[in-house]
């Protein structure tokens, strides 16, 4: 069978192909020669299956779609105090190239050229070459996307022969003591780092990457950690897409960071990654029919950050006494189902708040709970804490091992001392009392 999905996001490109507004990037001599009919869709699950269509595999130059990417590297690097004492995280209300600093001497976010120019100064160590911050970079990136990347010398040096204001922010920068290096030496990296060649298809992985906690999914790789992850895709939410941040979000509603060679690329966490090329660019200097097709996309299917999905009215399913009759052996049993976060697990916490238990024996059956958050795995086990302490028995019957290590130390609430500890099953009929 033919998937579906590919010719969903077929039909979507042809829609919009027709569209032929906009400009390419003319300020850089090699990007407005760009052949403005490309046109690719590509969507990453987090899993690494990849569905694309039109020119998936036509290279182009990543430009500041590198920026998101390279700050987390930095983040990963140098921790979160050092950056946040060089860089801010509000939003400009500018655009990407402007000569401004906050209250405090600093970018205004790592998404602005001026932020991404300190940022790229932060990769490594204080005492790192220019040499060994590239290398860095482009061994992070090239890890996101599970392909080595290559620079495109050819447009790089067609933008370092245009890169008067960039090398004004520099100068600018290094002024007021934002980094110590020299300003032209740091231009010319920033300029190799935006002149990596991608594809659609490879944005797509590195959103795949950012949406699934940093592991890029089709290597197995964990790139940057997941606390570095959430801090990026924050960034890119508020700022990804300059001073029209707002309606992207309105709009769209999914983190996502856009480059002037046409690239834009969206990570919605847990879900998936997206990436279109096409290099006519609007006022904003995003791609026109790219934010045309991520808004399609994203009403489509429901992809909006602040779209809330259904919720599971009962959280649990059923409740079963196993061994009914049979004293000590009495057994329990509430089946949990869904995907639980905070509101989920606290109708747990609520039903054992609310009601006496007159088994001596407790089993939650985890058989249909498809996944969990680590706030709801505290909370269900701080249940069977409190029940153990009650004087009951408690077990999980978890055939998928949705609770790992229930019993780790780290887990255990410090004042709660346990003598017996929360036995695992892997299905109700271990718990039933054999007959004689």
């Amino acid at each position: 069978m033919k998937s579906m999905i590919i010719d969903y996001l077929s039909d979507v490109l042809e829609d919009y192909r027709p569209d032929d507004s906009g400009e390419q990037a003319s300020y850089i001599p090699e990007l407005a020669h760009a052949d403005p009919d490309h046109l690719a869709v590509c969507l990453a699950t987090i899993d690494g299956k990849v569905y694309a269509v039109g020119d998936p595999e036509v290279e182009f130059t990543i430009q500041s779609i590198s920026k998101p990417f390279v700050y987390a590297l930095a983040l990963e690097d140098r921790g979160f105090d050092t950056i946040l004492e060089q860089v801010s995280v509000e939003p400009s209300g500018e655009g990407f190239n402007e000569l401004s600093l906050d209250d405090l001497g600093r970018p205004f976010n790592p998404m602005i050229n001026a932020g991404a120019i300190t940022t790229h100064s932060l990769i490594g160590g204080d005492d790192w070459t220019e040499g060994q911050r590239l290398q860095r970079i482009i061994n992070g990136l090239s890890d996101f996307a599970g392909r080595r990347l290559q620079i495109d010398e050819r447009v790089c040096g067609s933008e370092l022969d245009h890169a008067h204001r960039n090398l004004a922010i520099a100068h600018m920068l290094r002024n007021y003591d934002v980094f110590t290096q020299n300003p032209p030496t740091v231009v010319e990296g920033y300029t190799r780092q935006c002149s990596l060649l991608v594809t659609a298809r490879d944005l797509a992985i590195m959103a795949a990457t950012l949406a699934n906690k940093g592991i890029n999914p089709l290597t197995g790789k964990q790139i940057v950690s997941a606390r570095v992850v959430r801090q990026v895709l924050s960034v890119m939410t508020t700022c990804g897409m300059y001073n029209s941040a707002g309606d992207w979000v309105t709009q769209v509603g999914i983190p996502a960071k856009s480059g002037v060679a046409g690239g834009l690329l969206g990570a919605l966490p847990g879900q998936v990654g997206l990436a279109t090329f096409s290099p006519k660019l609007d006022n904003h200097g995003n791609s026109v029919r790219g934010v045309r097709i991520y808004e399609r996309i994203s009403r489509d299917m429901g992809l909006n950050l602040m779209e809330i999905p259904p919720t599971v009215q009962s959280v649990i399913r059923n409740t079963t006494v196993l061994n009914e009759g049979m004293g000590e052996d009495e057994v329990c049993v509430y089946a949990l189902q869904g995907s639980l976060r905070f509101a989920g697990a606290e109708k747990i916490v609520r039903e054992f708040s609310n009601q006496d238990i007159y088994e001596p024996k407790v089993a939650f059956d985890l058989t249909d709970v498809h996944a969990l958050d680590r706030v709801a795995r505290r909370m269900i086990l701080e249940v069977a804490r409190r029940l153990i302490q009650d004087g009951k028995k408690v077990y999980l019957i978890d055939p998928d091992d949705v609770i790992p290590a229930p019993n780790a130390d780290h887990h255990a609430d410090p004042h709660l001392k346990l003598k017996t500890k929360i036995e695992v099953v892997r299905s109700r009929s271990e718990l039933r009392k054999e007959e004689s």
